[in-house]
């Protein structure tokens, strides 16, 4: 089933999931989102849909415990040997008719939203061609936008024969349910803040209706809205729509559904106060470049949990905060659109969380991290500015990672390069503190290229190049990623996990390798260490004195 934005794809799916949950043949649902953590890994849909079949089907269970505990990385192979192991070859060890799983059915929604057109393609594939051999027992519902490279991949030859394809355009021939709708959310509302039954006028119901155009996400959004507690009540809430949807009709005219939902996300925006705000913005840019978790967040920053949590209820009509306590919390975003917004310079103008706000929080935190390793000597002793309060609980070596690794994984984000003066005060960072003032553990992995890409040519090679390891005694003969230049050079510890580095401190240890990880002859790097220990000693002694 395709249908552009916010027709009710995923309503359709949820529905169609607790349907068949009833008459016991739904099998597994998996729903996308490329918006919300790592719900958009193409690696996970197979695992996923194992997983839950292990929850119906002990036999089924207890064939996946085993393979599991054979080869732990069996989660990690490809897509289609992924199918093979967890799904094509437990299942046929089991009695599929007398488990119940003949003819159930697998949802998988919003498979537009999973990550890269090759493993969208890929998973089309191997279903269809299970299908075709009748390897699993199943009937697969997919739902997407209507993509190009799907569309393409469930016409060609080897797809088109084993599936049917509906439509969901939008439409007003829905009005009717739209209304029915929006009449039984109002009664819940009457009857939760005590308003008269003459509330809302039928006039009102019907411009909104109007306003909706068949687009079920503006409908629930709009309920949404007019449901914050944060607010001084529904009728307020109500009326402030109304006013946006006579203002959005002279605009853009009644037939741009789309339109009127960049102007209702404003709408949005615009309620929250300034400060709230920003901060809101810095939360979605962390989420969406860093791609930190609600932990992390507050750790860049330096949000309590309840200062965390009341920044997001400011936005709640389109964002949740999802779980018990911090550790576990996630960002759960109601429909992609709003992040896509938010990100779209040209939709959300002076909200947008990228262009000149993303270049604006590099340059901001550029200036702190000057301020912070000027005075700071070792990760034990890190002094903060003044406008730096940390809330109760966290360590300031904690704060310093997370702040340095967002600056990092800003300076690598595609098309939005440093002008002169900023990669100026860049190459000036005092790179051998900056990584001192680390821990040994975890680390952001930094990709070189991509930082390298932003920066201006003439000053380059004075912030990351990649050459030969410069440490004394270093066997290495591979070209390393290099930090700073001159006295200021230093080399990180090298990333396995991408082609760049790691922010680690690594500068502290020695094994019998170099920084960068490779073997080192032992002389030679005594020799180096002394006279790197000599040069920092000279320079505190200059310090102190």
């Amino acid at each position: 089933m395709h249908g552009p934005f916010g027709v009710g794809k995923t309503a359709v799916s949820q529905s169609c999931a607790e349907a068949l949950e009833r008459i016991n043949k739904l099998a597994a649902t998996l729903f996308f989102s490329r918006s919300n953590g790592d719900r958009d890994d193409p690696r996970r849909v197979f695992p996923s849909i194992a997983y839950q079949l292990a929850i119906k089907c002990p036999p089924f269970r207890e064939i996946i415990d085993k393979r599991m505990i054979e080869d732990p990385t069996l989660a990690t192979k490809s897509l289609s040997k992924q199918f093979e192991d967890l799904l094509v070859q437990p299942l046929s060890q089991v009695n599929v008719a007398q488990n119940g799983l003949t003819d159930c059915i697998v949802i998988i929604d919003g498979l537009d939203e999973c990550h890269g057109t090759e493993g969208q393609c890929e998973i089309m594939k191997i279903i269809a061609a299970s299908v075709n051999k009748r390897t699993t027992p199943f009937h697969w519902f997919i739902t997407s936008h209507p993509e190009d490279p799907i569309i393409c991949t469930m016409n060609s030859p080897g797809i088109s024969p084993f599936r049917s394809r509906i439509e969901l355009p939008v439409s007003r021939k829905i009005d009717h349910e739209i209304l029915v709708y929006l009449t039984d959310e109002f009664k819940v509302i009457r009857e939760d803040h005590g308003l008269p039954e003459s509330w809302p006028l039928e006039d009102t119901l019907a411009l909104l209706v109007e306003r909706c155009a068949g687009l079920w996400i503006y409908v629930w959004t709009i309920v949404c809205f007019i449901k914050d507690k944060n607010s001084l009540g529904p009728k307020d809430q109500l009326c402030i729509v109304l006013e946006f949807a006579k203002d959005v009709s002279a605009k853009v005219g009644p037939d741009n559904p789309l339109v009127e939902m960049d102007f209702f996300y404003t709408l949005i925006m615009q309620q929250v106060p300034l400060k709230i705000r920003i901060t809101i913005q810095k939360i979605l840019l962390l989420n969406s470049t860093a791609r930190m978790d609600p932990l992390g967040i507050a750790y860049a920053l330096c949000l309590s949990t309840e200062q965390l949590c009341h920044v997001c209820a400011s936005i709640q009509s389109v964002m949740e905060l999802q779980g018990s306590d911090l550790k576990s919390m996630h960002i759960h975003f109601y429909h992609t659109s709003f992040l896509d917004f938010m990100k779209d310079l040209q939709r959300s103008k002076d909200l947008c969380i990228l262009s000149d706000f993303l270049i604006g929080c590099r340059w901001e935190l550029l200036e702190w991290l000057h301020k912070v390793c000027s005075c700071s000597t070792d990760s034990k002793h890190i002094m903060f500015p003044s406008s730096t309060i940390l809330p109760e609980g966290l360590l300031g070596v904690i704060h310093y990672d997370f702040v340095l690794g967002w600056f990092w994984k800003l300076c690598e984000v595609y098309g939005y390069p440093f002008d002169y003066w900023t990669a100026q005060s860049l190459a000036e960072l005092p790179f051998k503190k900056m990584i001192r003032l680390l821990e040994d553990q975890g680390g952001w992995s930094i990709t070189g290229g991509l930082v390298r890409d932003n920066l201006p040519a003439e000053l380059c090679d004075k912030i990351i190049q990649k050459g030969k390891c410069p440490i004394p005694g270093c066997i290495n003969t591979k070209d390393v990623w290099i930090l700073g230049h001159g006295e200021n050079e230093i080399v990180p510890e090298q990333s396995t996990r991408s082609n760049g580095f790691e922010l680690r401190n690594n500068q502290d240890q020695y094994d019998g390798k170099c920084f960068c990880g490779w073997d080192l002859n032992a002389k030679d790097h005594d020799e180096g260490q002394q006279a790197d220990n000599k040069d920092t000693d000279t320079k505190n002694t200059d310090d102190n004195n």
